[in-house]
């Protein structure tokens, strides 16, 4: 449609020509403004960028981090006055997942959604607070297996129904098939990176 504007009404670019067609009014462009106002809405206008993205892969690859990042602080917020942050929560989920085996601090980050590169102190604050406990393994006395406690089981149960709520609301909208088809795309993403 642009092309067809820019050769009718002159070459001097289609901004140019698009004025020209308004003043003449022969061109009804409202299908192009709402285009305009949706694509202002992406990304590249939320960080205010000036340029389109060099490719359809590099704009796909700041909003996937915009929106980790944006959801991450909304869970920050949330976790913040329970005293945790959301790797602490991580940590603690997975402990609990462990049950009385409990897990090795290599195990703890190896589960970890966001690494941490230093588990052992994310683990001593947990531990201050009573929210976790260490022992020595009795068949072999240098691995240091880390379980969670009744405090931090007690903290976990207070926290299920508030984060179901919160995923509710930040993800439900979208819809059972759309969160589907992104869990799809997001794991074929993460099977490339691996």
């Amino acid at each position: 449609m642009l092309g067809w504007v820019a050769e009718m009404y002159g070459r001097g670019g289609t901004e140019a020509a698009l004025r020209t067609a308004r003043q003449n009014s022969q061109l009804d462009i409202s299908r192009y403004n709402e285009y305009i106002y949706l694509m202002a809405k992406g990304i590249q206008a939320e960080l205010q960028q000036g340029q389109p993205f060099r490719t359809l892969e590099d704009e796909a690859m700041v909003s996937l981090q915009r929106t980790a990042d944006q959801l991450q602080r909304r869970l920050s917020d949330m976790l913040k006055p329970r005293g945790l942050s959301p790797t602490q929560y991580n940590a603690l989920r997975i402990l609990r997942g462990a049950g009385d085996g409990g897990r090795a601090c290599s195990e703890i980050a190896e589960r970890m959604i966001n690494r941490d590169p230093d588990i052992t102190r994310l683990v001593d604050r947990l531990e201050r607070r009573g929210l976790v406990a260490r022992s020595r393994e009795g068949r072999d006395r240098r691995v240091i297996i880390t379980r969670i406690t009744a405090a931090g089981l007690d903290l976990l149960r207070g926290l299920d129904r508030p984060i179901e709520e919160f995923n509710r609301k930040l993800l439900g909208h979208l819809g059972e098939q759309p969160l589907r088809n992104l869990l799809t795309l997001l794991e074929a993403a993460r099977e490339q990176a691996g």
